[in-house]
């Protein structure tokens, strides 16, 4: 019934923005003329040009969002769903489209990040306290990217110094004993540019799994992270750059044993760039980057190191309302995990053709990536916008991509040295509406994999407990709705999400995914305060691949203020959870309940 009762409530909400919005919209509307994104092609281009589905979050929405981890800013966004083994600190999954949470590519600053354990980024390890703006590029993207980027990529931004000196600091306290500190300065003087960040966080936690056989103990977590961007300006052809940020977090976890288990999760990256203007149509790119993704358990002893680096050169060609862009990059991965001590490379070449003419908009890529280990791999894309009217844009997109075999599932005890590439086909069609303060977005997608690497029945590994193999197949279909108005003083904005992420051998739903999940927001002005309210939409999933296992679908209100307080001072309160809904992401693993923040911040101005 309850399920009932939530697919109902779904089922209403674009009838009703349809109601409440004569003219969907946004105060977002007009500022995304001017934004400007790089993750659709990895070259900065107006949003307003950009053919991809893509979000973007700035700092102050993340500040307001009062967000104790990364994932749970992404989950707000379209076509973003989460779970997690426990509170934050606690292993993270994010399912992009539906997808595996290995399948979208992360980058920091530019800076690969992964785990050749697992597979996929370390959501957990990433500090929100650090970041300053994030991109969300739905949709395959190998083409432009290479292996990873099946659902899409996620860019992350520190923050760049710029003219004259900004200091920051932060202080918050919350429910569980959470207390948050974070402080930094950034600026620009000459040539010069710089941006440090230090960020504290720790919180007693609450019981992750309150079940028989598990230490009910509280399982907190700590986490310290700091980092560094700098630039220098050659001169006005030439710019070099430098950026590194490191994160330690330790948190608890119960495994069954009635220890005080831990997970101690560090995370390093480290980018270093050049660029050059060499004429006005013609510019460079070299980068050189390094990741280490380090987790390790105690007292149970597991320890595992991934280390990246990447190498990419980057030349771009504007003639006119034409773009050319040819990318030569290496990547280098290396797993040590014990026994296994094993590396791979890839060498890659990537060519992009851009378009862009009063109603139409060309975007066309092609990529070709060699591995040391399984041979090559291409892979291509191609998408068109034609805007029929000033308000209306139609768009259009097919594309290939592929994930390598991690370095764990090829050489563990599980593994299978010959497994191939994931790969999949992704088409899909959108249709989006703006005109001055309103907005209104339809995209629909179905993305194929075929050799979906699963773990099964025992074979030719060294395991007699099963073996990894290429024997899946799925499917991530859906639509997704966005709509943001600006009413009367208060600014709206929703999404909805109806998918079908599926098995397709067994026709199952894909596990920790519902069919709809989806979003509401408001914010307005009283007097001095910014006040918001959000409610948050999950439908019933599966915690198992059989669909045995029920996760109910649930709710959430949350809500936040803030206003100044003195000058350069402003204060933060917020309250999530707002009805104490008791719900899991993970079966047998809670999730907190009514928990309330409030911070204050200093940045003079």
């Amino acid at each position: 019934m309850k399920t009932c009762l939530f697919s109902a409530r779904l089922a209403v909400l674009p009838l009703a923005l349809a109601a409440a919005f004569p003219s969907f919209a946004q105060t977002q509307a007009a500022s995304q003329l001017a934004e400007t994104v790089v993750t659709a092609t990895r070259v900065a281009q107006p949003l307003s040009d950009v053919v991809a589905d893509v979000s973007i979050v700035g700092r102050e929405q993340i500040e307001r969002s009062g967000a104790v981890g990364l994932a749970d800013v992404l989950k707000r966004l379209p076509g973003i769903e989460m779970s997690r083994n426990g509170g934050p600190g606690a292993t993270t999954s994010v399912f992009l489209r539906g997808a595996e949470s290995r399948f979208t590519a992360v980058y920091i600053d530019g800076v690969r990040v992964d785990s050749q354990a697992t597979g996929g980024a370390a959501w957990e390890a990433i500090p929100l306290a650090l970041i300053d703006r994030i991109e969300v590029l739905r949709g395959p993207a190998a083409a432009v990217y290479g292996s990873d980027a099946l659902g899409g990529v996620i860019q992350i931004f520190t923050k760049r110094g710029e003219a004259g000196f900004a200091p920051f600091a932060g202080v918050g306290l919350g429910t569980y004993n959470t207390r948050k500190l974070d402080a930094g300065f950034s600026g620009a003087s000459g040539a010069f540019d710089y941006a440090l960040g230090l960020a504290y966080e720790k919180s007693d936690g609450f019981n992750a799994r309150p079940i028989a056989g598990q230490n009910p103990d509280k399982d907190g977590y700590r986490s310290q992270s700091a980092n560094l961007r700098l630039g220098f300006q050659v001169n006005k052809a030439n710019r070099l750059e430098a950026t590194y940020l490191t994160s330690d977090v330790n948190s608890g976890y119960d495994n069954g044993l009635g220890a005080d288990d831990r997970n101690q999760h560090k995370l390093e990256t480290l980018g270093l760039n050049w660029q050059a203007q060499w004429t006005q149509a013609w510019s460079t790119r070299l980068s050189v980057t390094e990741s280490i993704d380090r987790y390790e358990t105690t007292p149970s002893p597991y320890l595992t190191q991934t280390r990246l680096r990447g190498y990419t050169l980057q030349n771009e060609l504007r003639l006119g309302e034409h773009l050319l862009t040819a990318a030569l990059e290496r990547k280098e991965d290396q797993l040590q995990n014990a026994p296994i001590d094993q590396g791979r490379s890839q060498n890659a070449l990537a060519l992009g053709y851009g378009f862009s003419h009063q109603a139409h908009t060309v975007q066309l890529n092609v990529r070709h990536d060699q591995d040391s280990e399984f041979g090559g791999k291409t892979t291509g894309s191609a998408a068109y916008a034609y805007a029929f009217t000033p308000a209306w844009r139609a768009t259009a997109s097919a594309g290939t991509a592929f994930r390598a075999p991690t370095l764990y599932q090829r050489f563990s005890a599980y593994g299978v040295s010959t497994l191939a590439p994931e790969s999949s086909r992704n088409v899909e069609l959108g249709l989006r509406w703006a005109q001055g303060a309103s907005s209104a977005g339809l995209v629909a997608y179905r993305n194929k994999v075929s050799d979906l690497i699963s773990f099964g029945a025992a074979g030719p590994c060294a395991s007699p407990f099963g073996c990894y193999s290429n024997t899946a197949r799925a499917e991530y279909s859906g639509v997704t709705l966005t709509a943001a108005h600006a009413l009367g003083g208060v600014n709206l904005s929703a999404s909805l999400d109806v998918q079908n992420p599926r098995d397709l051998g067994t026709g199952k739903q894909l596990a920790r995914r519902a069919k709809e999940h989806g979003t509401l927001a408001a914010d307005t002005r009283v007097g001095n305060w910014l006040l918001g309210a959000e409610a948050q939409f999950s439908g019933k999933r599966f915690d198992d691949a059989g669909n045995t296992r029920v996760l109910s679908g649930y709710s959430l209100v949350n809500l936040s203020a803030s206003t100044p307080i003195a000058k350069d001072w402003t204060l933060l309160a917020r309250i999530d959870n707002l009805a104490d809904k008791q719900y899991e992401l993970a079966r047998t693993y809670a999730t907190a309940g009514r928990t309330f923040y409030a911070g204050v911040k200093w940045a003079p101005k």
